[in-house]
């Protein structure tokens, strides 16, 4: 649900990062940090917890364009992929504009996949959302290790949304900016539907 600043002329969107344990959402969002200092961001923020992490920043990208003279400034947040952190989840779920999915592409993580799409889908319920009418792009992630499943494999276990997906290597940033304009474009255009 995004927020509008009109003193600033900008419009405020939430994306977040969603998936199982040590997946990459972090990698991804530390990618996107690092590859954007300087183009009018916050400083990255790190709450950590005992296993994992949530992280966030936001940024103004330059090229998704305006919106009835507003810019739009994103949001970025990555959820702890530990199930015992579901409140958390649920928690930073709450007022998003767009999810992306990062799923581990290796062979024994397809459970962990699947099961934190599941969550996903409830905790999207939850709050008032159907996971397949917000923006929604998957990210299979870890394409460079060799016990890395075949995409097709990955796309007909976890994408039965039809939602956009990427193959990604996020510590190379193979993917990460992909995953991100696409959901970024997909946001706009929803906004550009509605009314401000």
């Amino acid at each position: 649900m995004s927020f509008i600043n009109y003193n600033a002329k900008e419009i405020h969107c939430k994306i977040v990062y969603y998936g199982p344990s040590l997946g990459g959402k972090t990698t991804n969002l530390q990618w996107v940090y690092h590859k954007t200092t300087g183009q009018d961001q916050s400083d990255l923020v790190d709450l950590p917890t005992d296993v994992e992490r949530t992280m966030f920043f936001d940024f103004l990208p330059m090229d998704v364009g305006e919106i009835r003279g507003f810019k739009t400034r994103f949001h970025l947040y990555t959820v702890p992929g530990q199930v015992v952190y579901d409140a958390s989840r649920k928690l930073i779920l709450k007022g998003l504009d767009g999810v992306i999915f990062v799923a581990d592409s290796q062979a024994e993580r397809m459970e962990e996949n699947i099961q934190a799409l599941e969550n996903l889908e409830k905790n999207l319920e939850q709050q008032g959302y159907d996971i397949n009418e917000i923006p929604l792009v998957i990210q299979y992630n870890k394409r460079d290790l060799p016990n890395a499943l075949p995409v097709a494999e990955l796309r007909r276990t976890l994408n039965k949304f039809n939602a956009p997906d990427f193959e990604g290597t996020a510590r190379q940033g193979d993917g990460v900016f992909e995953s991100l304009k696409t959901i970024s474009k997909s946001i706009v255009t929803v906004l550009k539907g509605g009314e401000l």
